[in-house]
């Protein structure tokens, strides 16, 4: 008899409906919600500024509703909310007709006529005329990094590309993502803690967590070198404290000592060398704990 426990079950492949959407969720999370979730983060920025350093702020919501703009708002969102019922009712009955005129070709019509149209109001929307203005934008400020705009080392320029490594890995279940997630933890806490430590006239204590997560080789590290399995811890909650100990060094590095402005490989050397320590540490705690619990 097959022992049940030992059947890894995938979502994706035993959910086939899941699995031909995914093109399609990721073409809305691209198209759609990257642009909206850039508009939030510039709401945050002095005005006119397309790059996201300096220190944010809340001065455009206090503009906004210490004036009249807000009545603009709410009427937009009213509008907004209403045209979506109209919509609602009027397009059930236009989707009915089309399946039943159009058969197994309905999808495709409808597609058809649904994407230029989608697409251009899209491209129209706030987050991507900030993409794609004449000059550069904010590509010529943080994206820049993150799609790998400036020539540097092959494959760790892009952190955009490399984020794409890391979800082929991930699926492949190659790489640990606990690693993965506790590096971005680590690099994050310990930036927030220099900027409030401030520096001075060093420039590298304020620079913010998302410059940090873009420059230099970070995300290559991240995905592709730290996750080694010949060299990373191999328990669980090591994996945790091996990762949250690289993403801190690697701010330290690049923070505390201008000789190495990267500091990737020397935190990925350092916790290499510590990793077997922690998975000790982490069975030793385990074994601690099970013999505490039997008596």
């Amino acid at each position: 008899m097959t022992d049940l426990s030992q059947i890894k079950f995938s979502p994706l492949r035993n959910n086939p409906g899941l699995r031909f959407a995914l093109p399609v969720i990721a073409f809305l999370l691209i198209g759609f919600v990257g642009p909206l979730i850039i508009v939030l983060a510039f709401s945050f920025i002095p005005p006119k500024t397309f790059e996201f350093t300096g220190e944010w702020t809340f001065d455009n919501y206090r503009y906004i509703f210490h004036g009249s703009y807000y009545r603009g708002l709410l009427w937009s969102r009213g509008v907004g909310i209403v045209t979506v019922a109209i919509l609602f009712l009027s397009c059930y009955p236009l989707a009915f007709g089309i399946a039943k005129v159009f058969g197994k070709w309905a999808t495709p019509f409808t597609l058809a006529m649904v994407l230029p149209l989608f697409v251009s109001e899209n491209v129209r929307l706030f987050g991507w005329t900030l993409i794609l203005i004449k000059g550069g934008g904010i590509l010529a400020g943080t994206m820049k990094f993150l799609f790998g705009l400036d020539p540097g080392t092959m494959g760790a320029s892009s952190a955009f590309a490399t984020l794409l490594g890391a979800a082929f890995l991930i699926y492949r279940r190659v790489a640990s993502p606990r690693i993965m997630a506790a590096i971005a933890i680590g690099m994050v806490v310990v930036v927030l803690l220099f900027n409030q430590a401030g520096g001075g006239a060093d420039q590298f204590w304020a620079l913010p967590w998302f410059w940090h997560l873009t420059v230099g080789s970070f995300a290559f590290g991240a995905v592709f070198l730290a996750t080694d399995p010949a060299s990373a811890s191999a328990t669980e909650t090591g994996q945790w404290v091996y990762g949250l100990l690289i993403g801190a060094m690697i701010v330290v590095f690049r923070v505390a000592d201008p000789a190495h402005p990267d500091g990737v490989l020397f935190a990925i050397l350092l916790g290499n060398i510590f990793a077997p320590l922690i998975d000790y540490t982490v069975v030793w705690a385990h074994i601690r704990k099970r013999a505490r619990r039997n008596g």
